[in-house]
């Protein structure tokens, strides 16, 4: 089969303990859930898994969360975590679908193409009574090279410009009572709105309810609504650029290019009072 950009737990439950096979739990949480990631992968994780701490493969320097790091840190932290180019790697998280997909565009954005997330993620795993392993886990350093890979990425620049040319489709992965503005943000200082021209593409839509993704087939039917057909290039915006990969995952299952992702998304525009905001 080809590998990616999905793979289910009855393959991988196949495929665990191969030499070439890499797992990682990329788990993250909004700031209002009172989770643990790392603690919760200390208690159960999948055979084998390391924790793909996005926090920590993220820029330091900035006061935006998870932002892209640099190529020298990103090839730093993948080989202290003992990542290899000739790997297949497979991403999980916690929640079913919330975070890997943003190690997954990670990873890609880097120049790794073998990477695919787990559709339903632990708790499906976990459902079916998989195997699981607890406690910390260390691995051998390695040397990983990176790629970087500059057209899958937007920053604020690039949004902006896109707001006379329209030249890219912003859809935005955030509920749609914050997209509308009837909800507020969730971080301190965010002005509710969206991006003017972009569309809501709540990606809890693209999901069913255990966490898997809907078909190729339903999804590409749900992003053609949005006047998605491959011609025209996409940028995938959130709160904070970790939903966003989940449309991007989506455009990848759909058999669609997967466009770019505005890093700095919803908290570094609704944060700048200068940059116009739509409501409704």
């Amino acid at each position: 089969m080809t590998f990616g950009p999905l793979v289910d737990s009855q393959w991988l439950a196949g495929e665990i303990g191969k030499p070439d096979l890499q797992i990682l739990d990329a788990s993250a949480y909004l700031p209002t859930e009172p989770h643990d990631a790392k603690q919760l992968f200390r208690e159960a994780h999948l055979p084998g898994a390391r924790f793909f701490d996005i926090e920590v493969f993220s820029d330091p320097d900035t006061s935006l969360p998870h932002m892209v790091p640099s190529q020298g840190r990103f090839a730093r932290l993948a080989g202290e975590l003992g990542l290899r180019n000739d790997a297949r790697i497979v991403v999980y998280d916690q929640k079913g679908l919330f975070s890997a997909a943003r190690a997954w565009w990670l990873l890609k954005l880097f120049g790794h193409d073998r990477v695919a997330v787990l559709d339903g993620g632990l708790p499906k795993w976990r459902d079916e009574g998989r195997a699981l392993q607890s406690g910390a886990v260390t691995a051998d350093a390695t040397q990983f090279d990176v790629a970087f890979r500059s057209a899958l990425l937007r920053g604020r620049g690039d949004v902006q410009r896109n707001l006379d040319s329209r030249a890219e489709l912003v859809l935005d992965a955030r509920p749609g009572a914050r997209f509308r503005a009837e909800a507020a943000e969730i971080r301190p200082g965010v002005e509710a709105g969206h991006i003017p021209h972009s569309v809501n593409l709540p990606y809890n839509e693209l999901l069913n309810p255990d966490q898997t993704f809907k078909s190729a087939e339903q999804l590409r039917q749900r992003i053609a609504a949005l006047g998605v057909d491959g011609s025209q290039s996409v940028v995938t915006t959130c709160g904070s650029g970790l939903t966003a990969a989940i449309i991007s995952l989506a455009l990848a299952v759909a058999g669609l290019p997967i466009g770019a992702l505005y890093d700095g998304s919803w908290t570094e525009w609704g944060s700048q009072a200068e940059l116009p905001k739509a409501r409704g």
